[in-house]
């Protein structure tokens, strides 16, 4: 490849290149040697499936710690170990554990093995807290079944079977509210 340095086009693939290693310096680890990589809002938003206002909102409340932000732009700049952080909280919402809970587990994360109890004990509530939901979901869905049979006998005008069914449907609503009370 001979290049005429007057041409514009030789000029420009020379700034386009002084760009490209320059956004490689930039994210080049010179003590360990090894290519970093950064990501701007749209993308942690893509790679994650969290919505950039949900990154700020986490970071906001202190689920995960501050990002840093870019020297010239002032714009956030993610690492790849802000990406773990991010995949590990989005699995943690994913189990419908509360933002306390989640800013609990990132800190203790953080701390290690010495926070390892901890760390089961939260999980363990959450288990727990999922057991009481699933059970809460299927008498929700015993209940609208109860309702579809109910409107059957009525459809068929079973009066005997739909005020049954009507009488099954007021004992586990009952038995619904007592459950979502505690």
């Amino acid at each position: 490849y001979q290049c005429d340095w007057s041409s514009d086009v030789c000029s420009s693939d020379l700034r386009s290149f002084d760009f490209e290693y320059s956004k490689f310096l930039a994210s080049y680890d010179v003590t360990t040697h090894v290519e970093t990589r950064s990501y701007t809002i749209r993308e942690t938003a893509a790679l994650t499936g969290l919505p950039a206002s949900t990154l700020r909102y986490y970071e906001q409340v202190g689920v995960i710690p501050p990002i840093s932000r870019g020297a010239s732009s002032g714009h956030r700049v993610y690492a790849e170990g802000d990406l773990d952080q991010l995949m590990s909280v989005s699995c943690l919402a994913a189990t419908g554990m509360g933002l306390d809970d989640m800013r609990h587990y990132m800190a203790n994360a953080r701390r290690g093995a010495e926070a390892a109890a901890e760390q089961r004990e939260l999980l363990e509530q959450q288990q727990r807290h999922l057991e009481v939901e699933a059970e809460r979901l299927v008498l929700r869905q015993r209940y609208v079944d109860l309702k579809i049979a109910y409107w059957q006998a009525v459809e068929d005008g079973d009066t005997a079977r739909s005020e049954d069914i009507s009488a099954q449907a007021r004992a586990l609503a009952e038995e619904l509210r007592a459950v979502t009370d505690h």
